[in-house]
């Protein structure tokens, strides 16, 4: 809980000093996020734990201006990024921070979730010092998963 109040007051104040839509940082090619320790279809068990990977560029923690770096989120319960009532707006803007998008801007690279029984989908994207998707964006595929 501590940490996601954290994450709010830091998307908070980051969307209050930058601009409705900033300049996106752009990714290196090939670049890639995937999940390493879950599959489409796989049923669990919560306290979920995901283990996040990369590939093509490196973790850094917010608010770090380093080329080919971005650090973790991941999306619960809702549309693909660029997708849905939020549409292509959000590729420019700061990911929130809340229930649906959990920030990961100290550099972790897996966390344990609780989910309630039940179909869940989840989504990586890296963001980059800003908690903007890059471009283009390192999105992993959604996948599915069940909670027993």
């Amino acid at each position: 809980m501590k940490h996601a109040l954290f994450a709010a007051a830091l998307t908070a104040a980051i969307a209050v000093a930058m601009p409705a839509a900033a300049e996106r940082t752009p990714a290196p090619e090939g670049a890639e996020v995937y999940f390493v320790n879950l599959e489409d279809g796989v049923t669990v068990t919560s306290p979920v734990t995901v283990v996040f990977g990369l590939k093509g560029m490196g973790v850094a923690p917010a608010g770090t201006d380093k080329a080919r770096t971005g650090h973790h989120h991941l999306l619960i319960d809702r549309p693909p990024l660029g997708e849905g009532q939020a549409g292509a707006d959000e590729l420019s803007m700061p990911l929130p921070a809340d229930d649906h998008h959990v920030h990961f801007g100290g550099g972790q690279t897996q966390t344990t979730v609780e989910l309630a029984p039940g179909e869940h989908t989840l989504q990586l994207v890296v963001g980059d010092r800003n908690h903007i998707p890059h471009e283009p964006p390192v999105t992993s595929d959604v996948i599915t998963i069940t909670v027993e």
